[in-house]
């Protein structure tokens, strides 16, 4: 009896200090990023615009692509830029009206499709020379303002890769706004927090923009993986080259409305972060103390910080559960684990977000727990299958290119 209280004793202190290295993790990001971030000057040297390749993957998206890129190719931007559709089932009478709109189109064919096959084939079949800068939009994506124009300056101010802000289009439903939530505290933690002290952003998949010819390097190989940003994500701190975030320059996307689609989102999340902790953690490790590459590290620490879901889940079951149970730590520890990531998720939410609206949303939040473990369940079928999250056409937003949120 005495081995098995001992036992159980050891299990909780060690499930206990890795809750609290993802809450501390969370905390410190969540108050870095109320820090300001230095304006980016360009260098005077570097002034010019670049030719820029908006690239969109469309994956059986007949019904969102023709808005998307009829968009794309509205957006205004002094230098000169194509938009580029990575066709990958498509129908050709929508390829036909995406030429006819002024949209260059890659055709693909895979018997396994995935974004980062589509995006290494798509550059593989362009121009070597023909651009500058590489940008990347998923296919129910809109650029903001001058969202072309910023990317410049930021290059002309030295950086190699940029990640835009990106943020919802629509919160009509509790979903759609939890989902949107989830961005801004991603982008505040992940994005804003890091690159304001100093460190790179984390790319996010979509409103991303890279040189042209490291761009192409970075997607040699890239393979089946569903999470293509991340292994570009890794690629870049071996490399240790800085992402800038652009916290201002907003790329808008559509959130998820229901329980299935949501469901099927985190599937390929959470099968996207084992696949990682699985093939990065010990070499992340082992980088770390041979080459002291803090960025590389940071990714590894990333991929083993828990979905917020599932954290807040954990936390609120083991601290019910310390009033049932003799065993260590406190019932006054978890207490506190419980109101440290709540300081951290709520100073990482925009103001603009604190509404009536926010309260109904939060209380499907059980709902989205069991969603999540649903996912968690299903993450095998990744392994045989493309999960694509599916869109609806949606007409743009009067006021895409007014939207502000302020932290």
């Amino acid at each position: 009896m005495l081995l098995l209280n001992l036992l159980i004793q050891s299990l909780l202190y060690l499930i206990s200090a890795y809750l609290l290295f993802n809450c501390i993790y969370l905390l410190f990001f969540s108050v870095a990023g109320h820090k300001k971030i230095k304006r980016i000057n360009p260098q005077e040297s570097t002034k010019g615009y670049r030719k820029f390749c908006v690239l969109i993957p469309a994956y059986r998206e007949d019904n969102v692509i023709l808005e998307t890129s009829q968009a794309a190719l509205s957006h205004t931007y002094q230098g000169e830029f194509d938009v580029v559709v990575i066709a990958d089932g498509l129908m050709p009478a929508t390829i036909h009206k995406l030429k006819q709109q002024g949209s260059k189109v890659v055709e693909v064919f895979f018997d396994k499709s995935t974004k980062g096959k589509a995006l290494a084939w798509a550059l593989d079949s362009l121009p070597e020379n023909e651009y500058d800068v590489a940008v990347v939009l998923d296919v129910d994506n809109l650029m903001g303002a001058n969202f072309l124009e910023e990317v410049n300056n930021a290059f002309a101010a030295g950086y190699k890769v940029v990640q835009a802000h990106r943020t919802a289009k629509n919160m009509d439903s509790a979903f759609a706004l939890l989902d949107a939530c989830n961005e801004e505290i991603n982008n505040h933690i992940f994005r804003k927090g890091h690159f304001a002290i100093g460190m790179s952003s984390s790319l996010i998949g979509s409103g991303m923009a890279f040189e042209y010819r490291y761009f192409k390097k970075l997607l040699v190989g890239i393979g089946e993986t569903v999470g293509e940003d991340k292994e570009i994500d890794i690629r870049i701190s071996k490399d240790e080259v800085k992402i800038c975030y652009l916290d201002k320059v907003y790329v808008y996307d559509e959130k998820i409305e229901n329980a299935q689609v949501f469901t099927k989102q985190r599937t390929r999340w959470i099968a996207t972060q084992v696949e990682f902790v699985q093939k990065y953690a010990v070499d992340g490790m082992l980088h770390f103390f041979r080459h002291k590459n803090i960025e590389y590290f940071d990714k590894v620490l990333q991929s083993i910080v828990l979905p917020r879901t599932f954290l807040a889940g954990i936390l609120g079951f083991f601290f019910l559960l310390s009033f049932a149970i003799p065993y260590a730590p406190s019932t006054l520890f978890w207490a506190g684990l419980l109101v440290g990531f709540c300081i951290a998720m709520f100073l990482a939410l925009p103001r603009k977000l604190y509404n009536r609206h926010l309260l109904f949303a939060m209380i499907r939040l059980p709902y989205a727990l069991f969603c999540m473990c649903a996912a968690l369940l299903r993450i095998n079928t990744t392994k045989s299958s493309f999960l694509p999250t599916p869109h609806k056409a949606k007409a743009i937003p009067s006021n895409t290119d007014k939207q502000t949120i302020k932290h």
